[in-house]
């Protein structure tokens, strides 16, 4: 069993999901955003159980430092080139994904195996 967190370093709620996955000894592929981003693939595949306005932090850094609230934009677009629009952490494992921090579902995920 393997997860995959997108998140960035100084980010709490990555720091949660990490630690959560490592106490209960889960292989953890961790993908940095300030370092790459999520293919087109990744991203049809998270948006499947995630809206894309749900993906969107709309309330970060990035988003104000790009001035999108006053401009139109294609989120999909946006979020393939600007990473660090991603609210965080992304979580996926097997085809089912979250955003933020929900211990809820993952613990879901693992007694459903």
């Amino acid at each position: 069993m393997e997860v995959q967190i997108f998140g960035t370093k100084k980010c709490r709620d990555t720091d949660k999901a990490l630690r959560f996955f490592k106490e209960r000894r889960v292989k953890v592929h961790f993908v940095n955003l300030a370092e790459k981003g999520m293919s087109k693939g990744e991203l049809g595949s998270v948006s499947r159980s995630v809206p894309l306005e749900e993906l969107i932090d709309r309330e970060g850094k990035e988003y104000g430092r790009r001035n999108l609230l006053y401009i139109g934009h294609d989120i999909r677009t946006e979020l393939l080139e600007h990473p660090l629009l991603f609210r965080t952490p992304v979580v996926r494992f097997a085809g089912k994904a979250t955003v933020g921090h929900a211990p809820d579902a993952w613990a879901q995920w693992l007694k459903e195996g």
